[in-house]
């Protein structure tokens, strides 16, 4: 399933599970955690995530289709 970056509207597919994706993020330097841009492009490069080249607005009727934070409450 094709998801959207919640804060940068980049399209994106999950090659790994979500917990997976998590623990790695976690462990970078704080240095590749200083933006999105940044942790999204090496998860690409290490193989969590394909981007797609599009991108998109993040709007109301997105909603559904974004993907939360882990630590955001539900």
């Amino acid at each position: 399933m094709t998801k959207y970056v919640k804060y940068g509207g980049m399209k994106f597919e999950e090659k790994a599970p979500p917990e997976e994706i998590n623990a790695y993020v976690e462990k970078l330097p704080p240095d590749k955690r200083k933006s999105l841009h940044q942790v999204v492009q090496e998860l690409e490069d290490k193989g969590f995530i394909k981007l797609y080249n599009e991108v998109t607005t993040i709007d109301d009727e997105m909603i559904e289709w974004q993907e939360k934070n882990s630590r955001e409450k539900k």
